[in-house]
C-alpha cells in the first residue's frame, strides 16, 4: 500500500474515532440562553473571576450534587450555581457540570450572564446576585410525548408529589394520568 493511501486511511478513522466520541461521549443538551446585552471585554477582571469561578463550580459541585459562589467586587464579581440531577453518581455529576461549563462558555462568548441546561445538570452564571432569587426570565417548557405504561402504579406514586407541587404553585392543573382539573 502507498504511504498516501495509509495516511487517508489512517486520516479517515481518527476524524471517524473523533466524531464518535463527541457524539457518545456527550450529555444530553436541553436549553441554553445567553445574556442580551451584557458582555465583558477579553482577558479582563469579570473573564478572570468567571474561570476561577468555573473551576471552582466544576470541584465542588460533584460531591453533593450543587455548588454555588462567588468570586470578585462589583463590577466585575461573578456568581454562579451548577446543579446536578438528584439520582446522579460524583462521576456523572461531574462530566455533566465539566461539559455544561464549557459549552457554554463556547454558544455564549462574552455574555456575563448565561444558562445552561442538560437532562442530568444545569450551570448558570450572571454579574448579577441572583442568589436566593425566582429567576421567572430563564426558563422553558418541554412535553412528554409517552403514554404511561402503567398508569395504576404511576397514579399511586404521583401522590406523593402532589403535596409538593400544590404547595409551591396554588394549583395542580394534571393529577393523574388522563386526568385534568382547572
Amino acid at each position: 500500500m502507498s504511504s498516501s493511501r495509509v495516511s487517508s486511511s489512517l486520516y479517515l478513522l481518527i476524524t471517524f474515532a473523533f466524531l464518535l466520541q463527541n457524539v457518545l461521549g456527550r450529555e444530553n443538551l436541553l436549553k441554553h440562553m445567553c445574556s442580551k446585552s451584557e458582555n465583558f471585554t477579553a482577558n479582563g477582571p469579570y473573564e478572570s473571576n468567571l474561570n476561577k469561578l468555573t473551576a471552582y463550580l466544576n470541584y465542588q459541585t460533584p460531591p453533593t450534587g450543587f455548588g454555588k459562589g462567588s468570586l470578585g467586587e462589583k463590577p466585575s464579581q461573578a456568581n454562579g450555581i451548577a446543579l446536578c440531577r438528584g439520582d446522579m453518581s460524583s462521576s456523572e455529576c461531574k462530566n455533566c457540570v465539566v461539559e455544561a461549563s464549557s459549552e457554554i462558555r463556547k454558544r455564549c462568548p462574552y455574555n456575563k450572564a448565561a444558562i445552561i441546561w442538560y437532562d442530568n445538570c444545569l450551570f448558570k452564571y450572571s454579574d448579577k446576585d441572583f442568589f436566593g432569587k425566582i429567576d421567572s426570565e430563564n426558563k422553558f417548557y418541554m412535553w412528554n410525548t409517552q403514554s404511561v405504561s402503567d398508569p395504576e402504579t404511576f397514579n399511586q406514586h404521583q401522590g406523593t408529589v402532589e403535596p409538593t407541587c400544590q404547595g409551591s404553585s396554588g394549583r395542580l392543573k394534571i393529577l393523574r394520568s388522563g386526568t385534568k382539573r382547572a
